[in-house]
């Protein structure tokens, strides 16, 4: 029988607590989105978080015209202060007991990864050396396909919600974050979306970035998103060659400067013809 992995005793403390903190910020969401709730249904004013935040009790009060409804607000904007210096404090305590690793260093350089998620991410993880490479980490994180083939046909379906839930989650909330911020990510989000739904898309973004953690936090080397991304078509770079040289060769963005349109049409029209002709 396989044997199964046990976090040292120190470590699984940090863990545990760390683990506290994600019951308590779905907690604040949801009460930060009933109190938007709230004031667009009954005043057709839509405010931020950050501007929510900022409401005293009296003015939020002011602001709905039935007693009835006087009555959620308050109760929702004490418990949303109440949670805010909870998590705080759960934070500071976690990073005071959590040693600083080369993995941190290495995690952060990923495109849509902060302080939060890579420590989310080492202390999840534990000892990467458990993980055999190729792609078997990213398995753990729920990020890849349970099909079963048989000659290329569909057999059936295993279970996909194998793995660690918050190394998921952490990966997940990495993505939109990658796709914001790099360029490259997001060229391969459009190409993804193209072809799919936007979860699959932003599922196949966070595959990229669960592989790519997983070899840096065990070769300890910076992210390069042109490696992360499989070569130069899924970054944005310019593949040369066919087959494994051009996987394994890629030109960076600007190798091929855009050429000064001409102008006027071309002398056969073209396209330009078609799409200038008068109807």
């Amino acid at each position: 029988m396989p044997e199964g992995y046990i976090d040292p005793k120190a470590e699984r403390a940090v863990r545990d607590v760390w683990r506290q903190r994600a019951p308590l910020v779905r907690q604040q969401t949801a009460n930060v989105l009933s109190l938007q709730n709230i004031l667009v249904r009954n005043t057709g004013v839509r405010l931020s978080a950050k501007r929510l935040h900022a409401v005293p009790l009296e003015e939020g009060e002011r602001r709905l015209p039935e007693p009835a409804q006087v009555l959620a607000v308050p109760s929702s904007l004490a418990v949303w202060h109440c949670l805010g210096p909870q998590i705080n404090t759960l934070e500071k305590a976690v990073r005071m007991r959590l040693k600083h690793t080369p993995a941190d260093e290495q995690l952060l350089t990923v495109d849509g990864i902060g302080t939060l998620l890579a420590q989310t991410i080492v202390v999840e993880t534990g000892d990467i050396g458990r993980f055999s490479p190729g792609g078997n980490d990213a398995a753990y994180c729920r990020c890849v396909r349970s099909t079963k083939l048989s000659n290329g046909t569909r057999k059936g379906q295993g279970n996909g919600n194998n793995g660690n839930p918050y190394r998921a989650w952490a990966y997940r909330e990495a993505a939109p974050f990658a796709i914001r911020c790099s360029p490259q990510v997001q060229r391969f989000y459009q190409r993804k979306q193209r072809k799919s739904p936007w979860m699959i898309a932003r599922k196949a973004v966070a595959q990229k970035l669960a592989r790519a953690g997983s070899d840096l936090m065990r070769a300890l080397v910076p992210f390069e998103v042109y490696k992360a991304l499989g070569g130069g078509r899924a970054g944005g770079g310019v593949g040369v060659g066919t087959g494994e040289e051009q996987w394994g060769r890629t030109l960076p963005l600007g190798a091929f400067p855009p050429q000064p349109m001409p102008e006027g049409l071309p002398p056969d029209g073209g396209v330009w013809r078609r799409l200038c002709r008068a109807p």
